[in-house]
C-alpha cells in the first residue's frame, strides 16, 4: 500500500480541525460489499474522504477527530491467526496508524461506545453506513441521511478542492496512463470489431500499469448517448467511435479523458466539420481558464462557439447571443462543460454539488445542458477540472423539440434530419488551474484530425 508521508496526512487533519469550532467529527471508511455471497466481494474501494485524511485503503476502519482537544483516534481490528492463514501476515493497527501519523488506535467495536449523538459526520452514501450510524446513534435512517454536518462538508471541500504538488503528480500519472488507454484503443479500432474488444484492451492497459478504471468505460459507436455502458455493437466503416475512459492509479487518483475517432481511419467532411468545431470549443475554453473565472461563463462560452459554428454550417440561424440566453444549445450539448476531478472522477460528488460546484448566490439553472453543469463557481489556483465539450445529434430529442415547436425561429430541423445517424463527438482533457492560467495535465493525447488520422498511416 503506497502512501504519502505521514506528515502530509497530519497536516491535512490539522488544517481540517483549524476550520471547525469544537465537537467530534467522524470520518468513515468503507466496508467490503458482497457480490453474491459474503466472501465473494466487489473490488474494494476506500471512501475518498478517508483516503484524503488517513490514506489507508483497507476496509472496516473509521476515525474521529476532536476539534476541542485535537485528539485523533483510528478505529480498526488487528487480524487474527485465522485471518493470516487466508490473507498472509498483515500490519497491526498501531503500525498502520504510525504510517499515517496517528498514535491512538482502538478496536472497531469501541467506535459504538465512543460516539455520542452530537457527533458530526459527512453524508453517508452507502446503505450499510446509514444503517450502522442509525444503530449506534439510535436514530432513524431518515434522520441519519439528513442530519450530516454542513460545516464539516464545507471544510472538507475547501481542502480537497485545491490540489498540492503531491496530488498533482499522482493525477499527472493517472492522466498519462489514461493516455495509453486511449492510444492503444485508437490503434485497434476497425470495422467489424465489437465494442467490447476495444474495452478489453482498455482494461488490459490499465492493469499493466497496476491500475483500475476510474469509472466504467464509455466506449461506443452511439456517442449521442452520453453515458452508454453497452459494449455489444459491431463497429461499421461509417461510424464515429467515442471513448470516454480514465485510469485510477494505485493512490486512487483519477484520469478522465475522452476522444472520438472515425472507424474508417479518415473523417468524412461532415464528421470533420463537427469535430473541428468541438475541438475549437475545447481549446478556446482551456485557453481562457484562470483563477476567478466563473466556470459557468466558460460553459456559456463553449455554447457560444458551438452555436456560431453550427450557424455557419446552416443547422441554426438567428442571433447567437439570444440563442445562448434561451438555451438553444442544450439540444446539441445537453451536459455541463466539466467538473472537479481528483480522488473521485467527479470529485467530492458524495458531499453534494451544492457545496462543491456552487456557492451562495449562484443558483443552478433549469436549462437543458446548463442545469447539468457540476462546477459553476469561480475557479481557484490548484483546482483540477475537466473540460469536455461535445456536440450530439440525438434523434429522439430533436424530434421531441420539433414536435413541441421549440425554438423554430433558430433551429433548422429539416437539415438536422441529415444528422440522425451521426452519433456524437466529445473531446475531454484534465486541466490544472495555475496562478496565471491553466495547464493540461500529462503528455499530449492525439486530438486534432491530423494527429488522429496519422496514427493509422
Amino acid at each position: 500500500m503506497r502512501l504519502f508521508p505521514a506528515e502530509t496526512y497530519k497536516k491535512r487533519r490539522e488544517q481540517l480541525l483549524s476550520q471547525l469550532n469544537g465537537g467530534v467529527y467522524l470520518i468513515m471508511g468503507n466496508n467490503e460489499s458482497p457480490m453474491n455471497c459474503k466472501d465473494n466481494t466487489y473490488r474494494f474501494r476506500q471512501d475518498s474522504n478517508f483516503l484524503y485524511f488517513f490514506g489507508l485503503n483497507i476496509p472496516n476502519v473509521a476515525a474521529t477527530l476532536d476539534a476541542s482537544t485535537g485528539n485523533v483516534t483510528l478505529y480498526g481490528n488487528d487480524f487474527s491467526v485465522v485471518d493470516v492463514i487466508w490473507m498472509g501476515q498483515q500490519a497491526t493497527m498501531k503500525e498502520l496508524g504510525a504510517q499515517v501519523g496517528v498514535e491512538n488506535t482502538k478496536p472497531f467495536s469501541a467506535l459504538a461506545t465512543d460516539l455520542k449523538n452530537d457527533v458530526n459526520y459527512l453524508p453517508p452514501y452507502r446503505h450499510d453506513r446509514v444503517i450502522f450510524l442509525a444503530d449506534i446513534l439510535k436514530k432513524s435512517t431518515t434522520e441519519i441521511s439528513s442530519e450530516f454536518s454542513v460545516p464539516l462538508i464545507e471544510a472538507v471541500v475547501k481542502l480537497r478542492s485545491v490540489k498540492d504538488d503531491l496530488e498533482i503528480a499522482e493525477m499527472t500519472e493517472a492522466v498519462n496512463i489514461s493516455r495509453e488507454l486511449h492510444i492503444n484503443a485508437m490503434q485497434i479500432v476497425a470495422s467489424g470489431k465489437k465494442e467490447y474488444e476495444i474495452v478489453a484492451e482498455i482494461y488490459a492497459t490499465a492493469k499493466r500499469s497496476n491500475c483500475y478504471l476510474a469509472y466504467p468505460a464509455i466506449c461506443t459507436v452511439n456517442g449521442q448517448t452520453l453515458h452508454n455502458h453497452y459494449h455489444g455493437n459491431t463497429l461499421q466503416e461509417s461510424d464515429l467511435f467515442l471513448n470516454d475512459s480514465g485510469a485510477e492509479n494505485d493512490m486512487c487518483y483519477s484520469g478522465d479523458i475522452t476522444r472520438t475517432i472515425p472507424v474508417s481511419k479518415r473523417f468524412s467532411n461532415q464528421q470533420k466539420d463537427i469535430y473541428n468545431l468541438v475541438l475549437k470549443m475545447e481549446e478556446d475554453c482551456i485557453a481562457d481558464l484562470k483563477p476567478g473565472l466563473l466556470n459557468r461563463d466558460s460553459h456559456l462560452a463553449a455554447n457560444r462557439i458551438m452555436l456560431n459554428g453550427l450557424k455557419e454550417q446552416g443547422l441554426v440561424k438567428g442571433d447567437v447571443d439570444t440563442m445562448v440566453e434561451l438555451g438553444v444549445g442544450g439540444l446539441f450539448m445537453p451536459h455541463g462543460l466539466g467538473h472537479m476531478i481528483g480522488l473521485d472522477v467527479h470529485d467530492m460528488e458524495d458531499l453534494g454539488e451544492k457545496y462543491v460546484g456552487y456557492r451562495e448566490g449562484l443558483e443552478r439553472s433549469t436549462q437543458l445542458g446548463l442545469k447539468s453543469l457540476r462546477l459553476a463557481k469561480e475557479l481557484e489556483e490548484g483546482f483540477v477540472i475537466t473540460v469536455e465539450p461535445g456536440i450530439y445529434f440525438i434523434p429522439e430529442l430533436i424530434k421531441k423539440w420539433r414536435a413541441e415547436k421549440m425554438f423554430t425561429d433558430f433551429i433548422n430541423y429539416e437539415k438536422l434530419e441529415n444528422y440522425y445517424d451521426f452519433g456524437g463527438i466529445r473531446i475531454e482533457d484534465d486541466v490544472l488551474i495555475t496562478a496565471e492560467g491553466s495547464q493540461v495535465l500529462g503528455k499530449r493525447i492525439p486530438k486534432t484530425t491530423e494527429e488522429i488520422e496519422g496514427l493509422h498511416c
